[in-house]
């Protein structure tokens, strides 16, 4: 199985490290022929701004487009959601929002890093798993197709589209591999690895 994370900004080596645990050598994508033959990938979190600046330099942008039409796999966590989001609360340039998820995000909704916290959550499947979130968004409104997973306080927080999942948490800082093993079964299941 070939996993790609997204490697320009952000915490993708929690990510990495996480998928070693699960028997997965993920691809750490900074070039667009890397993104051709994966089966999955994940976008980390880190800054959103930065994060669309550096996917524009190195031309990936396009073929981040590329895998939605495909319907490979795609995870996303805190800034990664923002990325795969239809749309943000509030318009901003900087920003790109690619639509794997049906979903409306208000980025840095929490507060700032001093208001990051760690919590427990329901997921559904799966049951209770630590979450930590840090600057994370909110999803403010989801669509029909979309299916929410767990919630925060009335919150969708880890939320299903077909093959695209996302979280406005971190599960990748926490000892846990429940999402991310989630995220490998969608892969399987979605298509045939050939």
């Amino acid at each position: 199985m070939n996993i790609g994370v997204l490697a320009l900004q952000g915490d993708f080596e929690e990510h990495a490290a996480v998928l070693r645990s699960l028997g997965v050598d993920p691809v750490l994508v900074t070039r667009p022929e890397q993104l051709e033959s994966l089966h999955g990938l994940v976008i980390p979190g880190g800054e959103s701004t930065t994060m669309t600046r550096l996917i524009r330099v190195e031309g990936l942008e396009a073929p981040l487009r590329q895998l939605k039409e495909r319907g490979v796999p795609v995870f996303g966590t805190c800034a990664g959601i923002i990325l795969m989001a239809r749309a943000l609360a509030e318009p901003d340039d900087r920003v790109i929002t690619f639509g794997f998820l049906d979903i409306v995000v208000a980025r840095n909704a929490y507060g700032r890093q001093r208001e990051s916290f760690e919590t427990t959550l329901q997921v559904q499947g799966i049951g209770a798993v630590k979450a930590v979130f840090i600057r994370a968004p909110r999803v403010v409104q989801v669509g029909t197709e979309v299916e929410v997973l767990a919630e925060h306080e009335g919150d969708p927080v880890l939320v299903r589209q077909g093959p695209f999942l996302g979280a406005t948490f971190h599960p990748e800082v926490v000892p846990t591999l429940e999402i991310h093993q989630l995220f490998l079964d969608l892969v399987r299941s979605s298509a045939p690895i050939g």
